[in-house]
């Protein structure tokens, strides 16, 4: 997400290591190179003035302290730019409401319907709530199909009624969800090819029916600088609450977010990072300026982990990395809630410095796992306490055993030792990482 426009803006910043004072002079080629990455990832050419004119502006009145390297204050002042340029504060869906309305719009391919089942999907996960998802795509008979088919996928109910006209369909859904005690409603409606008179009189219609609590934008993150133009001419016809942006899972330029709440003051709610019915995220512009400039995004990964690994066993675990009786039986443990996490390269990517280090394209097989346990299964649990007494004979052994190799066994242990070692030094405060 955002790593072509993430790694001209880290390429602009090298220009301004090690020098000894932030002047007009010696940022001018950071400035021309960060002008440049914004404009190719399709932000808005007025965004992009105005921000380089607020970070100009900013660096030449800044006084670097002491304890600070002009480039670190540099980098600073990037980072709240670009923190500022995407919304600044996190604002949050709304939950008060029972049963909150929520209706999606957008045009026709943007991931209007599968980003219905995906935010039914984390309201249900993330805030305990009892979804309804509403086919109100009347013109589209797949698009009816598709709900229903992610509904079953997820096991959440979808309100249909066929040959009826959509105000009638709202009504009876909201009349419906009450009765079920369904504490949200989520609409799926119509979409076109393009804004038209009839599509914003019958999402006209809907608001004024039921008044649906958000009314939120479903837009595809690559559609470039026609999305504002989209924006506005939904947003002028129903006073938006918010947007989510799809598609931000390929090599999308990412241009649309940075000029999304600047130019037309609504918020991005969500963004959309994978085709799995998990792949919706809640936006947080420090969180995602930090991403951009390769900073990381720990709080990411700590909420994923937290939602994924059983919080009794990590302790556990912890304490016995922390004494140095991790064993081989543990980490087999471990590597089974890591699973959980799903595709680890995802992980790695959210890593301070994961592009730097050339780990943003890692890719990695899901056979390296199974070939992981299936040497751990293959062993004693004698040899899994104390690998130390795995010599040669116990290795062919286990290799037969794991259909695997003696190298990849002395590899695992190898690998482990290294893990251990370093976790153990994490664990009492006596690792440094290395960014």
């Amino acid at each position: 997400m955002f790593e072509y426009m993430g790694d001209r803006l880290s390429n602009a910043l090298k220009n301004i290591r090690g020098m000894g004072k932030i002047t007009e002079e010696n940022i001018a080629d950071a400035m021309r190179e960060i002008r440049m990455a914004l404009l190719e990832a399709d932000v808005n050419y007025q965004v992009v003035k105005e921000f380089i004119n607020e970070v100009k502006e900013k660096a030449l009145e800044e006084e670097v302290g002491k304890s600070l390297k002009p480039d670190e204050v540099f980098l600073k002042i990037v980072k709240d730019e670009l923190v500022s340029l995407l919304g600044g504060d996190y604002v949050p869906l709304e939950t008060s409401k029972n049963p909150t309305i929520l209706m999606l719009v957008g045009l026709q391919g943007s991931g209007k319907t599968t980003t219905a089942g995906k935010l039914a999907n984390f309201l249900r996960k993330k805030h305990s709530k009892n979804p309804l998802l509403v086919a109100a795509d009347i013109y589209r008979p797949a698009a009816i199909e598709q709900l229903e088919t992610i509904g079953k996928e997820l096991n959440i109910p979808v309100f249909k009624k066929m040959n009826a006209k959509v105000t009638d369909i709202v009504t009876d859904a909201l009349a419906y969800a009450k009765e079920n005690k369904n504490d949200y409603i989520i609409i799926d409606t119509a979409g076109r090819l393009q804004i038209d008179e009839n599509l914003m009189q019958e999402l006209k219609n809907i608001d004024e029916i039921i008044k649906p609590h958000e009314k939120i934008l479903v837009i595809d993150g690559a559609m470039g600088q026609d999305a504002i133009n989209v924006i506005t001419g939904f947003n002028n016809a129903l006073e938006l609450t918010g947007c989510i942006l799809t598609k931000l899972d390929g090599n999308t330029k990412g241009g649309v977010a940075l000029s999304v709440r600047h130019l037309t003051h609504i918020p991005i709610k969500f963004v959309g990072d994978s085709e799995k019915l998990d792949g919706l995220k809640e936006f947080y512009p420090e969180r995602m300026a930090e991403r951009i400039l390769d900073m990381g995004d720990i709080l990411s990964i700590v909420e994923k982990v937290e939602d994924v690994i059983d919080e009794e066993e990590a302790m556990n675990q912890a304490k016995k990395m922390k004494k140095g009786s991790f064993d081989l039986n543990d980490f087999l443990i471990s590597l089974k809630q890591i699973k959980k996490l799903g595709p680890l390269e995802n992980i790695i990517k959210m890593l301070p410095q994961a592009r730097k280090m050339g780990l943003n394209n890692l890719n990695i097989d899901p056979k390296q796992f199974a070939h992981i346990e299936a040497i751990i299964s293959s062993m004693t649990m004698e040899e899994r306490r104390k690998p130390e007494i795995l010599k040669a004979s116990r290795k062919i052994r286990i290799a037969k055993g794991s259909g695997t190799s003696v190298e990849e066994v002395n590899r695992l242990l190898n690998q482990f030792n290294m893990m251990k070692d370093m976790m153990k030094k994490v664990a009492n405060g006596n690792y440094k990482m290395p960014f």
